[in-house]
């Protein structure tokens, strides 16, 4: 009997939309305890640190959402897999053959990514560290063993992150979503009481990674069930320079994409670190992270429903399609009106009455983040119903909004001093420009002209 992509219903959202709440509580909670007992430098140092987390997942080139996508369908009973659009088929069988080459061309292929990271990590990302220390006054020596537990971190994550890929792949999103409550919750114990014991910066890092072993393990249980396993053993496996062959093109274009989306989401952080001092790197940095949980929050539905938009496209199920477009930009917007104006009005006020050092930004700056997120992620889930088809049209309008953002914001702080609003409005007014309309526009024409 064959597995196929598990059945999305609506306790899957729902326990997404939990465990992004989670999420957002646990970054919420943990971070008054950073404030209260760290500097402005080391949250600084911090804000730095999860930057350098986000550029490291690049390294994954988009290969993780395209093997998501693939496993999806191969669960929809897909037989090949090709460079663009998806084979049609009736049969639903799944060709537990084709799943095996496409597990061993992924754990090649993160294997060999672990290995660049490590080198980049341990070469170029200790100088530009011990470029940063030079004007930190602070502990050192817990900077220093910070950093190290953040190759670690880095290198196993990066290791592992295939797991995510099947576990979205095939559906199991209510699972992956109390794997990532349980990851959480131990994170957010660990560090709170570590913080409170006084271990400084190593206190969140060496959380993280206990936090991350713990959901790996728990992810490797959930896919490769008994089951799973028999199908597997028995099965013979294709090629996987075949697979990697008919998957590179758009993954290398997806990555492209997120490459350019980093830009513009973070590059100010690396600039302001030249330009402004570490005590307002970090009031713009936990400003953007809270913003940013925000916006993952938001299209919490959208990524829910990932593998299910996959097996539309197979189906050619475009009613379906259109009606979960609405639920997920409805939810959106709903989401950051609730979310923005509860941050809005209780952010700093939270923050003064436990005496942070470090404060959010200033409500008109911080709406102006909250309006250019909203339209960032409004944007994303239209590129996403858009590469559900195996399609990646947006990859250079990616990356030329990443240059332009470099520009506008070397512009904006260098050279007009614009400060913090310069770090604002220059990726703003580079995804404005085009993205913010473009691909939403694409996918209404698409699916309510068929």
């Amino acid at each position: 009997m064959a597995e196929g992509i598990e059945n999305i219903g609506k306790r899957d959202v729902v326990w997404s939309y939990f465990a992004a709440f989670f999420t957002i509580g646990a970054g919420i909670i943990l971070l008054p305890f950073m404030t209260y007992k760290f500097s402005a430098e080391v949250m600084g140092i911090w804000v730095i640190f999860q930057t350098i987390n986000q550029l490291v997942v690049l390294l994954d080139m988009g290969f993780r959402p395209s093997f998501a996508r693939n496993i999806s369908y191969v669960f929809s009973g897909v037989k090949h897999l090709q460079v663009e659009g998806i084979e049609d088929t009736n049969n639903y069988d799944v060709d537990y053959s084709l799943l095996n080459g496409t597990l061993t061309a992924m754990r090649r292929f993160y294997t060999a990514i672990a290995l660049i990271t490590l080198l980049l990590l341990g070469t170029f990302g200790t100088l530009y560290i011990f470029y940063v220390l030079d004007k930190f006054n602070g502990n050192r020596t817990d900077i220093i063993i910070a950093w190290v537990l953040q190759i670690i971190i880095n290198c196993y994550n990066l290791y592992t992150l295939y797991y995510d890929a099947l576990l979205t792949g095939k559906g199991y999103i209510k699972r992956s979503q109390q794997i990532n409550i349980i990851g959480q919750g131990l994170y957010l114990s660990l560090a709170i009481g570590l913080v409170l014991a006084g271990l400084g910066l190593t206190a969140i890092v060496a959380s993280q990674l206990i936090s991350i072993i713990l959901r790996r393990m728990l992810s490797y249980r959930v896919f490769f069930s008994k089951e799973m396993k028999e199908q597997l053993k028995q099965a013979d496996t294709k090629s996987a320079k075949a697979i990697m062959k008919a998957i590179f093109p758009n993954s290398i274009k997806s990555g492209l994409t997120s490459l350019g989306g980093f830009i513009v989401n973070n590059s100010a952080v690396f600039i302001s670190s030249a330009f402004l001092p570490l005590a307002v790197t970090a009031s713009y940095g936990i400003t953007l992270q809270v913003v940013t949980i925000l916006g993952r929050c938001s299209v919490v539905m959208y990524v829910s429903l990932l593998p299910k938009l996959a097996q539309y496209r197979v189906e050619r199920d475009v009613d379906r399609l259109k009606k979960d477009y609405q639920y997920c930009v409805i939810s959106l917007l709903l989401i950051f009106l609730i979310g923005g104006t509860v941050f809005a009005v209780l952010g700093n006020p939270i923050l003064q009455f436990i005496h942070s050092e470090t404060l959010f930004l200033p409500t008109s700056m911080l709406c102006m983040l909250l309006l250019f997120q909203c339209l960032e992620q409004n944007h994303v889930v239209a590129a996403g119903f858009i590469m559900a088809d195996n399609k990646i049209p947006f990859f250079i309008p990616s990356l030329l909004s990443g240059a332009a953002t470099i520009i506008l914001l070397y512009l904006f702080v260098g050279v007009f001093d614009w400060g913090v609003w310069g770090m604002i409005l220059a990726p703003g007014l580079a995804q404005l420009a085009y993205q913010n309309w473009k691909w939403p526009s694409v996918v209404i024409k698409e699916l309510w002209n068929k």
